[in-house]
């Protein structure tokens, strides 16, 4: 790690530096949450005091309450309750979590203000190491679910079942529903009602900026030809439609970059690129594989290593330049990953126009 530039953490719009440091590693991640042998004090750094809550001062000295998904309550509260006493020992503070099962916030009561601050910071940075490794949940698109791109792309998957059916890997089973087809923007992790509402929110505040690109009117937009997300085309895994404003213009572009800016800077997503990759899934080989029944079954999301990879040659040749239609896009969605409404789309959480 190069020590002038620390990984960074982004905790509602706030900065803090990370301290890498040595950790144990423990058998079952999952029932084990202490602090891996470091204090508190020494793992992280903050970059300033916790001022984004409100501390109270009372008759015994301060108070703190702060909303915490109650998933995260187990990684406050540690295997046998060891992270909760290190955090209370090293910051001379009291941490109130509610009992399983309760809705609630969490309480940190002490008598001194920095203590309770101090205490308040490090469970910020502690819930957000740990939110990193929590499945995202919903994300955030440009919904394809028009009657003209359908057409075109069951076209497409019959054209091309009937034409490559014989190359390896290739079967009905890895071609996208057309009912879902979008073109995803980003991510999110939102554990519990609160934050899909503070989402929806956030969501309501960037239709100013994406009227004011795109002068409150739909965007005409083609979808033409194929592309593959692999280094060989003989073992592709995602293969996938482009998509171009018809005028020329990068307005799309912008606002798709402009959505991440904006939910990076409020710190409910995460940046992983400099720009948004904007395509259209129309195979993958997950769905082979991955399911919401094998999901909802118990039987977990099969490992990378059985992924099945197939041969897109033929098609990248036959169908590289495939008109899959034109529509008015005018939809930005946050959407439930997983989920459908009546449309069969993605449920929706929420919405916004650009006209």
């Amino acid at each position: 790690m190069d020590v002038l530039r620390p990984p960074l953490i982004n905790i509602n719009g706030r900065i803090y530096r990370r301290n890498v440091v040595q950790e144990e590693q423990y058998e079952d991640e999952e029932e084990d949450f202490s602090y891996m042998g470091t204090p508190v004090s020494e793992e992280f750094e903050a970059e300033e005091t916790c001022d984004a809550h409100l501390i109270e001062q009372t008759e015994r000295g301060f108070r703190c309450a702060i909303d915490v998904p109650t998933v995260l309550y187990k990684y406050i509260i540690g295997k046998k309750g060891e992270t909760r006493k290190q955090l209370e020992l090293d910051t001379k503070t009291s941490i109130n979590i509610p009992k399983q099962g309760v809705e609630g916030q969490i309480v940190v009561t002490g008598p001194h203000k920095a203590a309770v601050s101090s205490a308040i910071t490090r469970m910020e940075v502690l819930i957000e190491n740990f939110r990193k490794k929590q499945p995202f949940t919903h994300f955030l698109s440009f919904p394809l679910n028009d009657p003209k791109i359908h057409k075109g792309f069951l076209k497409f998957k019959d054209d091309v079942l009937e034409q490559c059916s014989q190359d390896h890997g290739l079967d009905e089973s890895i071609f996208q529903n057309p009912a879902k087809l979008h073109l995803t923007v980003g991510t999110l992790t939102l554990l519990d009602d609160s934050e899909i509402k503070k989402a929806c929110e956030h969501l309501q505040n960037c239709q100013n900026f994406i009227r004011d690109i795109t002068g409150g009117k739909p965007l005409p937009l083609q979808v033409a030809g194929i592309e593959y997300m692999n280094d060989d085309p003989a073992m592709v895994d995602v293969l996938y439609a482009k998509v171009n404003v018809t005028d020329g213009s990068d307005k799309l572009q912008v606002i798709a970059d402009h959505l991440v800016e904006y939910f990076v800077s409020v710190g409910q997503m995460t940046q992983e690129w400099d720009r948004v990759k904007l395509h259209a899934t129309v195979i993958n080989t997950l769905f082979r594989k991955d399911t919401t029944v094998e999901e909802a079954s118990g039987s977990g999301r099969h490992g990378k290593n059985e992924r099945e990879a197939f041969d897109a040659r033929n098609i990248l040749k036959t169908f590289g330049a495939y008109h899959f239609g034109e529509l008015d896009l005018n939809t930005v969605s946050l959407s439930q990953r997983y989920s459908a409404d009546c449309t069969g789309y993605y449920a929706s959480a929420g919405s916004i126009s650009f006209s």
